[in-house]
This record gives structure tokens, C-alpha cells and sequence, in this order.
């Protein structure tokens, strides 16, 4: 080395370019418009394929095991391999998916595609929470969750009308619009973590968990049979490898499990009222399918900017405050769906459900990951998003259970 070469000033390393929180929120949030867009047209959808209302609702079913199970893979994925790996992936499962549900005769093939699509959407949300590093910036992807949510029933029986149903299943292809922008500001280059083997059977015993978990509200005696089984073999194989795809470190770390746990029952609520407000508005008042469409969009949005808020100012109330609201809003909404005898007062709860579960995620989400250590904090956020997404599954399960086959 020169003299010069010596003396010549050191320059520092140049960060990767932040992305902007809109492009997190375009790569994750249609996936939310996609899975509520059967909302208003299961009837449709029942017609097309020669079944029940009740039937048809294991395409919402079957999506949203798909996106629990997807997460923590997708999580792995990430961890092992990168975000340049994961967003490909993702692109081609919601692509192929797609196509499938697009063309699909059968009600068992178009579950096929809407699983892809699923998965896919998981490893965008994926990608998109992990990049996101603060509450401000995850309550931004989490109340894009909530808006795209509450227009997806309006939009999809909106398409539905005008052109099929099969299109109103398709918005989730919009995301991949925001690819060249994240792939081009991310750091894909990151060297990815590859310090232990692939944990094949860990991950095979969660996805076992998660499905027999999802199966409980249908079939209640199989599905808790096989989910305490899951259980018990996961418990065994995480205490013999402490360190494989569900971290015993995790399991005991108290904030992280208890913030999981609440992002599950919010999410199982709101997804529950959320294919319920509109059964019940119709059986009690005279709305037309669009009136009940528009009143749930405006109560669904009106929730989603009120939980942005809430994610906003998180930092500066405190952690105490904020838990206080979550547990308040989140119990008044199922509450008020049980007890009220006035129709109207359903919509208020829906716009309760979406505040909680919504700024729930994005609070709950950077409190479980910020409790692990930096080097599972993918996994961290994996598993907390395998939670919220079981609530996602439960809900739709447990409304066609007590109200759309009945």
C-alpha cells in the first residue's frame, strides 16, 4: 500500500436508500382486498361452482390457512436466503395463482389457486413488515391493511357485477407494481443467515399445527385431537433443537408470546364481525347488497384512519396507554354485535374492530420483534404474523359456522 494510499481519508459506507412507507404499503396491503373481497358475493361464487353459501366459504378458509402457514416459511425464507429470493417467489406463487383461480372449474382447483395467491401475498407482507422498522412506518402498511380491507367487499362485488367474480379475486396481482421500487431502493445483497441446517421438521410439525388449529371451528373433535398431538410433537422436537425453526429463546420470551396471543384474538374478532355485520344488517334492516357494502366501507375506513393515528402517536403514549385502548376498543366491538338491538349500532362496531386490529398489528408486531434478539427477529415477526394470521382463519370459520349456513 502507497503513501498516498495511506493517507488517503477513509469513505464511509452509504446506507441503502430508505423506502418509503407508501411502497411497503402498495407491496402488502392489495393482498388485504383480496382476501375480503369474497365478502359480498360467497352467493355468487356458491352459484358458480353448484354449492352451498357455507361451502364456498373454504376459499376464504383455505386462503387465509394459506397465508398462516406461508408466513413463517416465508419468514425462513427470508432469513436463509434474502428478500431478493422471498419477492420472487412471491411474485410467481400470486402470478400462477391467479391464472389457476381464473380458469379453475372446480371449487377444489380454485382453493388451489387461492392458496398460491396466499402464499405469495404472505411472502410480499413478509418483505414489507420486515423492512418497515418503526411503529409510524408498520402503522402505515397495517392501516393500508384496514383501508384495502374495507373496500375489498365493495370492490369485489363491484367487479363481480360488471365483469366476475373471478376478477374481483385477482386485485392481489396490483402489488406487484411496487417490485422494481423495493427491489431497487432494498438491500438485497444482505448477506442472509446460514449458521444452522434448515429445521424441515419443525417447520413440517408448525404447518400441522397451524392447519389442525384452523380446522377446530369446522370440525371441532378431529381438528383438537390432531392440534394437541401437533403440539405435544412440537414441544418435543423444540426442546431437542432449541435453536430450529421455532426458537425455544422465543417461546420464553414473555412479550413476544403475549403480544402474538393478543394480535390472534383481535384479528379472529374483526374477521369474524367482518363477514357477520353485513349477514346481520341484511337480515335486520331492508339495505340493498351495495347500501350494506358502502355503510362497511365507511365504517371500515373510518377505523383504519383512526388506528394510523393510534400507530402514530404509540411512541409518545407509552406502551401502558396504548395496550389500554387495544384491550377496550377490542372487547366493546364483539360486545356491542352481541348485545345491541339496534342495526345501526353494527357498523360503529366494525369500525372498533378495524381500529384494534389494525393498529394492534402495528404495535404489537414491533413490540414482539423489538423483545428478540437481532438475529431472529425475522423468525420473531414470522411467527407473530403465523398469530394474527390464525385469527384471520378462525374468523371466517367460525361465521359460516354460526351464522352463513345457518
Amino acid at each position: 500500500m502507497s503513501l498516498l494510499d495511506r493517507t488517503r481519508p477513509i469513505q464511509p459506507t452509504q446506507a441503502p436508500r430508505q423506502i418509503h412507507a407508501l411502497w411497503l404499503a402498495l407491496l402488502a396491503t392489495p393482498f388485504a382486498a383480496s382476501a375480503n373481497s369474497p365478502v359480498l358475493i360467497l352467493p355468487d361464487m356458491a352459484e358458480s361452482f353448484g354449492v352451498s353459501t357455507g361451502t364456498a366459504t373454504w376459499l376464504v378458509t383455505v386462503f387465509a390457512w394459506a397465508v398462516a402457514v406461508g408466513t413463517p416459511l416465508m419468514a425462513g425464507l427470508l432469513r436463509r436466503r434474502g428478500p431478493g429470493v422471498t419477492l420472487r417467489l412471491a411474485a410467481v406463487l400470486i402470478t400462477a395463482g391467479t391464472a389457476v383461480v381464473a380458469a379453475a372449474p372446480w371449487l377444489p382447483l380454485a382453493m388451489t389457486g387461492r392458496a398460491a395467491q396466499a402464499m405469495g401475498g404472505a411472502g410480499l407482507i413478509t418483505v414489507a413488515m420486515s423492512l418497515a422498522g418503526s411503529v409510524r412506518r408498520m402503522g402505515v402498511i397495517t392501516a393500508g391493511f384496514g383501508i384495502l380491507g374495507a373496500v375489498g367487499p365493495l370492490l369485489g362485488s363491484t367487479i363481480a357485477g360488471a365483469v366476475s367474480w373471478r376478477l374481483s379475486l385477482a386485485v392481489g396481482v396490483v402489488a406487484l407494481l411496487a417490485l422494481p421500487a423495493v427491489t431497487r431502493h432494498a438491500d438485497l445483497t444482505a448477506a442472509p443467515s446460514r449458521t444452522t441446517p434448515f429445521d424441515g421438521r419443525g417447520a413440517g410439525l408448525l404447518v400441522l399445527l397451524a392447519t389442525a388449529l384452523v380446522l377446530i371451528p369446522r370440525f371441532p373433535l378431529p381438528g383438537t385431537a390432531v392440534s394437541l398431538a401437533a403440539a405435544a410433537l412440537l414441544a418435543l422436537h423444540v426442546r431437542a433443537h432449541p435453536t430450529g425453526f421455532v426458537p425455544v429463546s422465543l417461546l420464553r420470551t414473555r412479550t413476544f408470546v403475549l403480544s402474538t396471543l393478543l394480535a390472534c384474538t383481535f384479528a379472529t374478532s374483526y374477521f369474524t364481525l367482518l363477514f357477520t355485520v353485513p349477514r346481520l344488517l341484511a337480515d335486520r334492516t331492508d339495505w340493498s347488497t351495495s347500501t350494506i357494502g358502502t355503510g362497511q366501507l365507511i365504517a371500515l375506513l373510518t377505523g383504519s384512519m383512526l388506528s394510523m393515528a393510534l400507530a402514530a402517536t404509540a411512541a409518545r403514549w407509552g406502551r401502558p396507554r396504548v395496550l389500554t385502548i387495544l384491550l377496550t376498543t377490542g372487547a366493546l366491538a364483539p360486545l356491542i354485535v352481541l348485545l345491541t338491538p339496534w342495526p345501526l349500532l353494527l357498523l360503529p362496531a366494525a369500525t372498533l374492530a378495524v381500529l384494534t386490529t389494525s393498529a394492534g398489528q402495528a404495535t404489537l408486531a414491533v413490540y414482539a420483534t423489538q423483545a428478540a434478539p437481532a438475529a431472529q427477529r425475522p423468525t420473531a415477526l414470522g411467527l407473530f404474523n403465523l398469530g394474527y394470521q390464525l385469527g384471520g382463519a378462525f374468523g371466517p370459520a367460525i361465521a359460516a359456522l354460526v351464522i352463513l349456513s345457518a
